[in-house]
């Protein structure tokens, strides 16, 4: 096939779906049969929760602690806009999978030339790459919290999730969900018990979901919301979706892709929701632990997790913490997994054992995380948490600009291309995407970061 010709699929996509997906293994494997509309919704849930992790991961605490800390309430208002521009993207994602028959990866590869295509794979993985690198430093700091185990020996052991991911992948895709659901309640109970300590002020959290001209005149503030709009929408999570949707087995007619569009979407507006109300938790807790008790801007986790007890008069509220932070690592660490399988599937049309790929994608992450623990210690770590949302800020652009531009295309598209109101307000997400994300780059080679 040569690039750019495959809209003509479209309308033979019955053929396309007929075949095996990036995810071979669960390509189609869970039924979305019977009459009932609630049962069918039900068999759809599940592909949004798995995204949602993404939202939540360890990389993205360390921005919310420090402007809840440093600023209170007042940047509710921008997680609040980058929980909106996140549910409109995975929307996006939904329909474009199920209106065309492939993933993302797989598009990118069918439309552009090899000199475009591979190194949009190249990007994809580097993506994959540095998430994968905050989950292990998030998940090696949860088990030094919770257990006291070294942070560098936290890390090698976060390899052994490879056996865990295998285990449920052998046991159906649905018990996959299952897992990451599981753990997501479990980061929203930890967070629930620490709101119930920190008792917060329920109209200053109304008023911080109000924009206020501050957060542009005040150069710090603004930093911080650019960070939490910048490090929210990640790359491979745009991959994930559109691979995963194709786990269930509607039909194949126009109907049942409108159907499975609508319940697609709403599965992944409800999951991206539920990740909103832990998000901004996260910031709640650190306005009402720290910047309550005036204590002043708190970047590092570690230190987070040292102040809760004092500050909150409970020895329960740093153990919530770290087991929060734990099983976000972990939840995080599939969904890793999963992108990293659609993106060489679908770009390279290369089948690797799930184990064999697990491996490679840890220990991309586990040596430079390893060796600057060793060289610079707990402080390197921080830092290099950081160092690795700056790099998936990098790469976004790269995987919303072509989902974007394959969704506007009616002879991609056929008859579920999105409305005229969904597709400008797409691009005018993007372009602020790019925006926000270059100029993170930008203070961050400048040294302003």
């Amino acid at each position: 096939m040569r690039a750019g010709d495959w809209g003509a699929d479209v309308k033979g996509a019955a053929g396309v779906l007929g075949q095996e997906g990036s995810l071979d293994e669960s390509f189609r494997s869970v039924a979305v049969g019977g009459r009932n509309p609630f049962r069918r919704f039900l068999a759809f849930l599940g592909p949004g929760f798995l995204v949602a992790v993404g939202y939540m991961d360890p990389g993205n605490w360390a921005t919310s602690i420090a402007g809840g800390s440093q600023f209170g309430y007042t940047l509710l208002a921008a997680v609040l806009l980058s929980s909106l521009m996140a549910i409109v993207l995975q929307a996006l994602c939904a329909r474009f999978a199920i209106a065309t028959g492939r993933d993302l990866a797989e598009a990118c590869r069918d439309y552009f030339p090899r000199w475009v295509s591979v190194p949009l794979w190249v990007l994809a993985e580097l993506a994959i790459v540095a998430t994968d690198l905050a989950e292990v430093i998030g998940t090696a700091i949860g088990l030094q919290l919770l257990f006291g185990l070294p942070l560098v020996w936290g890390v090698v052991v976060t390899a052994l999730d490879v056996f865990l991911i295998l285990y449920l992948q052998t046991k159906g895709f649905r018990r996959l969900e299952a897992f990451v659901a599981a753990m997501i309640l479990v980061i929203a109970a930890c967070f629930l018990g620490q709101l119930i300590l920190a008792e917060p002020s329920v109209a200053a959290i109304v008023g911080g979901l109000i924009p206020t001209p501050q957060i542009v005149t005040d150069n710090q503030m603004l930093y911080l919301a650019l960070g939490i709009l910048g490090a929210t929408v990640m790359p491979h999570n745009l991959y994930l979706h559109t691979g995963v949707v194709h786990t269930r087995a509607y039909p194949l007619d126009e109907a049942g892709r409108e159907q499975a569009i609508r319940y697609a979407t709403l599965d992944s507006t409800a999951a991206l929701s539920f990740a909103f109300l832990v998000n901004a938790a996260i910031l709640i807790l650190a306005a009402a632990a720290f910047y309550k008790a005036g204590h002043g801007v708190v970047e590092d986790l570690s230190d987070a997790h040292a102040l809760l007890r004092p500050l909150l008069g409970s020895a329960l509220a740093p153990i919530l913490f770290a087991v929060a932070l734990l099983a976000s690592g972990l939840s995080s660490t599939v969904t890793a997994t999963l992108a990293g399988q659609i993106v060489m599937q679908g770009f390279l049309r290369l089948r690797m054992s799930p184990v064999v790929r697990r491996l490679i994608t840890r220990g991309l992450a586990i040596l430079p995380a390893a060796a600057v623990i060793v060289a610079y210690g707990e402080k390197g770590a921080a830092e290099l948490l950081v160092l690795s949302q700056v790099v998936l800020s990098l790469q976004l652009p790269f995987a919303v600009v072509p989902l974007v531009m394959f969704s506007a295309r009616s002879r991609h598209m056929g008859p579920h291309r999105p409305p005229l109101w969904l597709l400008l307000l797409s691009g005018v997400i993007a372009v602020m995407i790019i925006v926000l994300n270059a100029k993170l780059v930008f203070d961050f080679v400048s040294g302003g970061f």
